[in-house]
């Protein structure tokens, strides 16, 4: 999961793009970095950290141009700690390219080899983005014979790189000289929306980003997400072009990103992802009032913030009272896409505190988003005891987490998701938690899909079901074996 966003204006685009950054923090903390095109020179800053420590006047100053995009990383391929690996990445040929990527590609061995034997092209790190920009300007290069190009190419070019690549994919590349183009793999897994504003001139200003709110915050108006397999074509003087570039595309988004990844005031695929999160809480009460003691809940709380929404319904819902019990240190990052296990342990004391008026004496309904690694769980539950409570009921928005994420989310490994070859009573067990109830996956999609035109979702980490239909058991071992959480 990282967060994108691509930017044609009449004016100068870097502290739009670093505003656009700034709202697409919660996807991603590990690296940030903006590239701007000067007519037909790029400018490009990158570091590690977050968008408010990384980038500094002087380096604001240095991004010329009316046209720029920018990136924040969560890393799920490659190293976390490597700012070589921090996008955006660039190659000189053809006209010049530097490209962001939010997603996961699940071909990359074959594709590795692929572009060393036959393409004849190097690959620096083990980025999954320098693959796919290396990709696509293999394919782009085999399309012009000339200095000219011509949107067509372009989409000639995504139509291969879409023959070639599998996995998730949310794209947007500058051209240099040329314009901006966006695309999303096939099955739209990772999501990406188009806006613009029109001028008092009539031109128009284009954004292209990961989530609706960077559009309404920055005063453009939502157009529409683009569709699984198309490619956007936005020239420097404002001109849209688009096609389909995928003969079987069909819309699968990822389920997470209603679940927890995405920020409530987003909408995306049509859906908005704080009323998605409320019709969970509704379902998770039918499945609470089925399971749990009968009146041996006092009060239902929240681990803030994602899970307020489903709370606050499954409070209302079961007529119990809602209270808020833990106090969140909004200075810390989000500990599910914190890299390593022992810096997450360590961030959940940091970043949450119980107090201990709101537990003492009390029978406790928790309600969170979801249970991955079950090590923050852990924490809260304990928290929660010493915070005084007599009984701790433990309730996720999402169901168990029982098979690994190859599409974006950092789920590598099966050993360390705690549903994983568990029943429900040994993971309460392990959690120290009295009650453990779970959303049922039926439900959870209906929740999510209700009163849109969405028909699936990508669920494989609930189901072990991969959309793409190419992720093997052999493949899902090496990346066991490879790719670190």
């Amino acid at each position: 999961m990282c967060g994108i966003v691509g930017i044609v204006s009449s004016e100068p685009v870097n502290q739009l793009v670093y505003d656009s950054l700034l709202l697409l923090q919660h996807r991603g903390q590990d690296s940030t970095g903006i590239a701007t095109a000067e007519r037909d020179t790029f400018h490009v800053i990158k570091a590690k950290g977050q968008v408010r420590e990384a980038f500094r006047t002087r380096d604001m100053r240095s991004l010329l141009g009316t046209m720029g995009l920018g990136h924040v990383r969560y890393a799920t391929r490659g190293n976390a700690g490597s700012e070589q690996e921090a996008q955006p990445f660039y190659v000189n040929a053809p006209y010049g390219i530097i490209l962001v990527h939010n997603g996961n590609l699940t071909n990359t061995r074959e594709l590795t080899q692929e572009l060393f034997h036959i393409d004849r092209r190097h690959l620096n790190t083990d980025s999954d983005t320098e693959l796919l920009l290396n990709i696509l300007a293999h394919e782009l290069q085999a399309q012009v014979s000339g200095l000219d190009l011509d949107p067509e190419q372009v989409f000639n070019a995504v139509s291969r790189v879409h023959e070639r690549v599998e996995g998730s994919y949310a794209t947007i590349a500058m051209i240099a000289g040329h314009g901006l183009l966006a695309f999303r793999d096939p099955f739209g897994i990772r999501p990406l929306t188009l806006g613009k504003r029109v001028l008092e001139s009539g031109r128009d200003e284009w954004v292209v980003a990961s989530e609706s709110l960077v559009m309404e915050s920055l005063g453009y108006e939502v157009v529409r997400d683009v569709a699984p397999g198309e490619a956007v074509f936005i020239t420097m003087g404002g001109e849209l072009v688009t096609k389909q570039c995928a003969p079987d595309a069909r819309l699968v988004p990822c389920a997470f990103e209603f679940v927890y990844l995405a920020r409530p005031d987003s909408v995306l695929s049509g859906i908005s992802v704080y009323e998605a999160r409320l019709r969970l809480g509704n379902r998770l009460a039918d499945t609470v009032a089925q399971w749990a003691p009968s009146g041996d809940i006092d009060v239902v709380m929240p681990i803030p913030d994602s899970s307020r929404p489903a709370a606050m319904q499954v409070a209302q819902k079961l007529g119990i009272e809602y209270r808020e019990g833990f106090y969140k240190n909004r200075y810390v990052g989000r500990t599910f896409i914190m890299p390593g296990q022992a810096v997450r342990k360590k961030s959940v004391r940091q970043k949450l505190n119980a107090m201990s008026t709101e537990f003492k004496g009390k029978n406790v309904l928790i309600v969170d988003d979801s249970i991955v690694r079950g090590t923050t769980s852990k924490e809260i539950v304990d928290m929660a005891r010493q915070a005084g409570a007599n009984k701790v009921t433990f309730a996720s928005a999402a169901p168990p987490v029982r098979f690994p994420h190859v599409y974006g989310i950092n789920m590598p490994s099966r050993d360390e998701l705690v549903a994983h070859n568990r029943k429900i009573p040994e993971i309460a067990a392990y959690m120290g938690a009295d009650h453990l109830i779970y959303q049922e996956v039926a439900d959870m999609q209906a929740a999510i899909i209700e009163g849109s035109t969405v028909k699936e979702l990508e669920m494989s980490c609930f189901t072990g079901d991969y959309v793409t239909g190419t992720v093997s058991p052999e493949y899902l071992s090496w990346v066991e074996r490879t790719q670190n959480s």
